[in-house]
């Protein structure tokens, strides 16, 4: 099977059961974005290729199962509204994403200040990925949904990312850098 198609040589793409629609529909952006995040994420990951330990660990495997998540949150802003798609976000998939952030922020020290988006590359990276995801609810509300669950989830996404970086920043021992006065 060839990777390239031709059919969206003329502005088009295609959503879950076929519905063509111009590739600068609100949908295809929003979708688009929760691909970009993805990516993000993905990135953040590679510069944890080397580091071995239980807590990183355990991060990549949660990281695993979010990215598969935001692939069905894709999947769920691709299918036209009159349609239903076969993976669902639930509301536990919400509850979970708030369980981690509460393990997380356990293990890091509180906010007392703003802080500015750095630190290890996996740390800034995750970062930039929250950005994206912000950018994909954004785009979001604008989309007919049927599935209640799709904006808490990337709301919720959101704030894990912004944790998620200062987690990796804390146990790899890099120190976050406070607004300038």
């Amino acid at each position: 099977m060839k990777i390239y198609t031709k059919t969206g040589d003329k502005g088009t793409t295609s959503l879950v059961y076929g519905t063509r629609i111009s590739k600068h529909d609100i949908r295809v952006d929003a979708y688009g974005t929760c691909d970009e995040a993805n990516s993000m994420i993905g990135l953040a990951l590679s510069y944890l290729h080397d580091v071995e330990n239980e807590e990183v660990n355990n991060l990549r495997e949660s990281f695993h199962k979010i990215q598969t998540m935001l692939f069905h949150v894709g999947a769920e802003l691709s299918t036209p509204p009159e349609k239903e798609v076969a993976w669902k976000v639930l509301e536990k998939d919400v509850v979970e994403l708030e369980t981690l952030i509460d393990q997380w922020e356990e293990k890091i020290p509180p906010l007392k200040n703003f802080i500015l988006p750095g630190g290890h590359p996996a740390g800034a990276t995750l970062h930039t990925a929250r950005t994206v995801v912000r950018r994909a609810e954004r785009l979001a509300v604008a989309v007919e949904l049927r599935n209640e669950f799709v904006l808490p989830y990337l709301n919720r996404l959101s704030d894990l990312l912004f944790v998620a970086a200062r987690y990796v920043n804390h146990i790899l021992g890099y120190e976050e850098m406070k607004l300038h006065d």
